[in-house]
């Protein structure tokens, strides 16, 4: 029987489990790790909370969790204050790195870190309940917003800002969450990217979403539309980029409506600084909150990226929200990649000193990096577990424990097992009854450790 542990439940996670057990060649008994005590990564705590067809999701890979050769061991932590990736190897014959992209790419302007100015992943863990998210007051006293970028990512903490919080009770976003929005005075979105509609990266489904809030105009700029040479004629670019464009081109010019909020999508502006409150201007402000984003203006230069013009906008803001990617971060113990981000490897088999080391691979985000949607995680799951199964010779070759459970409660190790998740479960729908709500998700680590019960409730202050 081989045995391997999968770090990380997310979507690349939990796919390289299902490319693992569901073939004959080998025997395979797959533990997936992960230091949350919920299960789906992403899914759970990446997808807006009104995005109930692709949070379904979590139903596909729930039935790879509850397959008889998986088993789901929450609250294991792995690297950085918690087992060393050479003491996990003595354990399984194979370990699989799916921890993602943990960080977020910076803009590197001054005014950056202001009061008011938040990465979107910040926000996102907060509307989504990760345990680890700070109660940051996001939204008081804020009534202009600037989200920098124009990703999918972006687009959901845009419709969070601009829905109304009776469109959000019947989704799981917690309660804390959804009273601040409730409270929010945010009438103006601006969503701002340095290139033009042609290159942006969001699809035409979240795009056209937008433009379906019933509580919001859109308002797109035709002058800003008419800088990008494929807007008249779009037809050369790819499809995705095409119905972008054909989408913006239907919404340029229109006057608002008089609805509560407005979403402003701009375009050819390049954010160079944060404006402070009691800072000069064009200096990047003082040390007060963050009062405008300073751009300057760009056009095409010809070769497929953007030039500076020389003009300058300040757009007004009390809260800025940074949406431009993510980037991986090393694991103590794996040899890793600055300039990419990534763990170098080769099908997936981590290279060390340029050689595969036995027995320690990735799949995901840490692999290629953060591209592609979720189902881009399928098929580098699939390379990596076939790089596993190929090698399955070398790795039987040394012994491991039949049960490696014991070992990692040795090393202090407080594992919630997939009942342990079920509890939390039924926790979030009583709670969600008990405020007359769906199911609504618990926010805190003490609380979710709490609801899995068993030896993971005496432990607390895992973040």
């Amino acid at each position: 029987m081989l045995r391997v542990a999968v770090v990380g439940s997310g979507p690349s996670g939990v796919y390289t489990a299902q490319s693992l057990v569901e073939q004959s060649a080998v025997p395979v008994q797959v533990h997936v790790l992960d230091r949350l005590p919920c299960p789906y990564g992403l899914v759970r705590y990446g997808v807006a909370p009104d995005h109930e067809k692709i949070k379904s999701l979590q139903r596909n890979l729930r039935a790879v969790l509850e397959h008889p050769g998986v088993t789901f061991l929450g609250n294991v932590r792995v690297g950085a204050d918690g087992i060393a990736p050479e003491r996990l190897r003595e354990l399984y014959h194979a370990v699989v790195y799916c921890v993602g992209a943990a960080t977020d790419r910076r803009l590197g302007i001054p005014g950056e870190d202001l009061p008011g100015s938040f990465s979107a992943t910040s926000f996102v863990s907060w509307y989504s309940a990760h345990p680890d998210a700070a109660p940051a007051g996001f939204v008081l006293g804020a009534e202009s917003a600037v989200v920098i970028g124009v990703g999918n990512v972006a687009v959901d903490v845009a419709r969070v800002l601009a829905r109304g919080a009776e469109e959000l009770r019947p989704t799981d976003v917690p309660d804390a969450a959804l009273a601040a929005l409730a409270d929010s005075r945010v009438r103006d979105v601006h969503m701002i990217g340095r290139r033009g509609p042609s290159q942006a990266k969001f699809t035409t489904k979240e795009l056209r979403e937008l433009g379906e809030l019933p509580g919001a105009d859109v308002l797109v700029r035709a002058e800003e539309l008419a800088l990008d040479p494929y807007t008249a004629d779009p037809s050369a670019l790819p499809a995705a980029n095409r119905r972008n464009v054909e989408v913006l081109r239907g919404w340029a010019g229109r006057a608002p409506t008089g609805r509560p909020r407005r979403i402003h999508l701009r375009f050819f502006l390049r954010p160079v600084a944060l404006l402070g409150g009691d800072g000069p201007d064009g200096e990047g402000g003082g040390h007060g909150p963050v009062r405008a984003v300073r751009c300057e203006r760009t056009e095409p230069d010809g070769r497929g990226g953007v030039r500076g013009t020389g003009v300058y906008e300040e757009i007004e803001a009390q809260l800025v929200l940074r949406s431009v990617g993510y980037r991986g971060v090393p694991v103590p113990g794996l040899p890793f990649d600055a300039e990419r981000g990534t763990v170098p490897h080769a099908a997936g088999r981590v290279l060390r000193d340029g050689r595969p080391s036995p027995g320690e691979y990735v799949a995901g985000w840490i692999k290629r990096g953060p591209t592609g949607v979720i189902g881009t995680n399928r098929p580098c799951a699939k390379e990596t577990a076939g790089s596993v199964l190929a090698d399955a010779g070398l790795l039987l070759a040394r012994a491991v424990p039949d049960d490696p459970r014991p070992a990692l409660r040795g090393l202090g190790q407080r594992p919630v097992e997939w009942s342990g998740w079920l509890g939390i479960e039924a926790a979030e729908a009583a709670l969600g009854r008990a405020l007359g709500r769906s199911t609504v998700k618990i926010a805190d680590w003490e609380g979710l450790l709490a609801a899995a019960g068993g030896d993971a409730a005496g432990v607390r202050d895992r973040a």
